[in-house]
């Protein structure tokens, strides 16, 4: 049990469909990082940006990139986070993978294909929400477009952090902001976001704004447009629980079942 999580979110200009760089840039970054780092979120799709041709970039569950978390997670004694392009059994998976500490991995594949990119043509939406339990905490993962679908993410289980990982483009960036609050607000939880920046092989424009967002809807730490970086925060379960407790807000919200 840790009442304290330090949480950091890499935000990157992703190299297009290539995986060793783009690896070899968040072991540099990970490396660097503070040794009492509890957690690590990377983008959405972080080894090869957001690639609707699967085919060409597309790694098993024992392939390079897993293989290089549960390496990093175990060496730095942190968990890592972030989705990859996953094939199985002739399907292609926008999968978030959580790897522990320990080598353990936990992973989501993204319910919310993003139709106007065309994912929801090649790629497998899942159909379970992961709830992670990791050092007394309660994490759900969840991944860009999952954003905009307010029941997927509602806080029945109790959690204690929420976080999003994305490609979210500048042209919507206002409501990349404004959803991550109102996420964190209606579910009295902890949020981080990480979004990345640059211009994709599509001429698509990303503009970062990774940010962390305590119970309340407020920010903790936010990172600048366009900068390449890390956005950290150290985020407090006692304080969230104690303001739960005095506001009650939770323990009025609906109950329902998500066919």
């Amino acid at each position: 049990m840790q009442n304290e999580l330090n949480i950091i979110g890499i935000q990157a200009d992703l190299v297009w469909e290539n995986p060793q760089e783009n690896r070899n840039f968040f072991e540099e970054k990970i490396q660097a990082l503070p040794k009492n780092t509890d957690l690590v979120v990377l983008p959405e799709m972080f080894t090869t940006g957001f690639t609707m041709q699967p085919e060409n970039v597309a790694e098993s569950m024992n392939g390079t990139s897993i293989l290089w978390m549960k390496k990093m997670a175990q060496k730095h004694e942190t968990a890592i986070t972030g989705s990859l392009v996953i094939q199985e059994d002739n399907h292609f998976y926008n999968r978030l993978i959580f790897v522990h500490p320990s080598g353990k991995i936990e992973t989501y594949d993204k319910r919310h294909s993003f139709t106007l990119a065309g994912e929801d043509k090649v790629f497998i939406s899942g159909s379970k929400k992961l709830i992670v339990t990791y050092k007394g905490w309660k994490i759900c993962p969840l991944i860009c477009y999952d954003l905009r679908f307010p029941v997927w993410a509602r806080n029945t289980e109790n959690y204690d952090l929420l976080i999003y990982m994305a490609n979210w483009p500048v042209t919507r960036i206002k409501a990349w902001e404004t959803l991550l609050k109102a996420r964190a607000i209606e579910n009295m939880s902890y949020v981080i976001g990480v979004n990345r920046t640059g211009k994709d092989a599509n001429n698509y424009e990303y503009s970062g704004n990774s940010l962390v967002i305590d119970y309340l809807g407020e920010e903790i730490s936010t990172l600048s447009k366009n900068v390449v970086g890390i956005v950290s925060a150290k985020i407090d379960k006692d304080h969230q629980n104690k303001t739960r407790e005095k506001l009650g807000f939770l323990k009025d919200k609906d109950s329902f079942t998500i066919l």
